[in-house]
């Protein structure tokens, strides 16, 4: 049988070259499309390799599990573990499917090891955990949960106008079935989402010590996630020739658009915040046409809701009071008990929080203990081709959720002969 490290070398392999730009490129992995499908694929071709039955649920999310002589899919007390495949533009390899290929990776270590689970272990991959197509970060876990509607979900559109249900459709899946799962839910005992580590938080306890390099340390345990948002903005101008309307007679959307930029960098500086506009679509985008409509989307996040209302608040005072809500995430405490267990099984790794949300954050909110675990990132740039982390220390992060999950799914022992 492969050893977790050549099963974990496998995966990534056959994950490299899908939805890749070129040599040295990013990823694009958005939702449905035809690589995020092929990614897909070898999830499912891993899982049938270590033996999982893999099921798609009504919201699109994929599922592996390894179940026991003691219980099934449908038994309570599940261990879930995984994370997402779908990337922002251009985005690095590691953001999402370090988490998947790390799971099978260390349930394929426990299987070498002779053991079979007390509790079934299951392993998902999360659709739109970006919102990198559709808008809304974290959906599929929100459809899940119900924070997600179905019935705004089937109306999300892409930047080319084509709905969420239109795209479900097309990629084989039945959007009329969008909704969420309490059953699903109420089986899961506990969440362990393994994530590359993106920039450098403060570890806990520690002054001055900011990320996992500095820490001196390949695993980190996370602690929280900082409450963040998404909000839309139309701006409105007036289409004319670029090469006969006079400047001082142009209503151009974008050279506004370009005050709301500068308005949210002063914003965020001023709250102690962090807020950032990366994405406009500019209509009729055409190179000698003036801009007569510009969508523009602000991301704000903070270590407290009061620093992300005083961005907002101050962008309102601005003349900015257009803004649309997208989505919202709280902050989240991930939970005390399982933190101390992880902790306990890891010999106490370092503990930090994050600015980046993620669907263990929705599980947690949705009030299922949930734990998440970073592989350090040497430069700690994420979202980008340069995310990084060395071989060595995503081996160390397959064996400490292997370590994590061996010791909440209270393992029994099988003969190998």
């Amino acid at each position: 049988m492969s050893t977790h490290l050549e099963v974990l070398s496998d995966i990534w392999a056959q994950l490299a070259p899908i939805g890749r730009r070129g040599p040295g490129g990013g990823y694009d992995r958005f939702t449905f499309s035809p690589a995020h499908r092929e990614a897909e694929a070898v999830f499912t071709a891993s899982a049938v390799r270590l033996g999982l039955a893999v099921e798609r649920d009504r919201n699109g999310n994929l599922w592996a599990w390894w179940e026991g002589p003691w219980g099934d899919r449908t038994s309570a007390g599940q261990l879930v573990t995984g994370s997402h495949l779908d990337s922002v533009p251009d985005g690095g390899a590691f953001d999402g499917p370090l988490g998947i290929a790390s799971a099978f990776a260390a349930i394929a270590s426990m299987q070498r090891a002779g053991k079979v689970p007390a509790r079934t272990i299951g392993v998902v991959a999360f659709i739109e955990e970006e919102g990198a197509r559709f808008g809304v970060a974290c959906a599929g876990s929100r459809l899940l949960t119900g924070e997600l509607t179905p019935e705004r979900a089937r109306e999300l559109r892409d930047a080319a106008g084509t709905s969420w249900a239109e795209a479900m459709r097309e990629a084989g899946g039945d959007p009329d079935g969008l909704g969420p799962d309490p059953e699903r839910l109420a089986r899961i005992a506990a969440f362990v989402e393994l994530h590359i580590e993106q920039g450098h938080a403060p570890v806990a306890g520690r002054p001055g010590v900011d990320g996992l390099s500095a820490a001196g340390s390949a695993i980190g345990l996370g602690t929280h996630i900082w409450p963040h948002g998404r909000w839309r903005l139309v701006i409105e101008g007036r289409a004319d020739h670029a090469g006969t309307t006079p400047l001082r007679r142009r209503d151009d959307a974008l050279l506004l658009a370009s005050g709301f930029v500068r308005d949210v960098r002063e914003a965020a500086e001023a709250a102690g915040a962090l807020a950032t506009v990366g994405r406009m679509l500019v209509e009729p985008n055409g190179t000698n046409a003036v801009p007569a409509r510009v969508t523009a989307w602000l991301d704000a996040r903070g270590d407290s809701e009061e620093h992300v209302q005083r961005v907002l608040d101050s962008l309102t005072a601005r003349g900015w009071d257009g803004l649309s809500p997208e989505s919202w995430t709280p902050a989240v405490r991930f939970d005390d008990g399982l933190l101390d267990a992880c902790g306990d099984a890891l010999a106490e790794p370092p503990r930090l929080g994050t600015g980046a949300g993620h669907d263990a954050g929705i599980l947690s909110l949705a009030g299922i203990p949930t734990a998440m675990l970073f592989v350090r990132n040497p430069t700690g740039t994420s979202h980008s081709p340069a995310e990084h982390a060395e071989t060595a220390d995503c081996g160390a992060g397959v064996e400490a959720l292997a370590t994590i999950l061996a010791t909440e799914a209270r393992f029994g022992q099988v003969s190998r002969t």
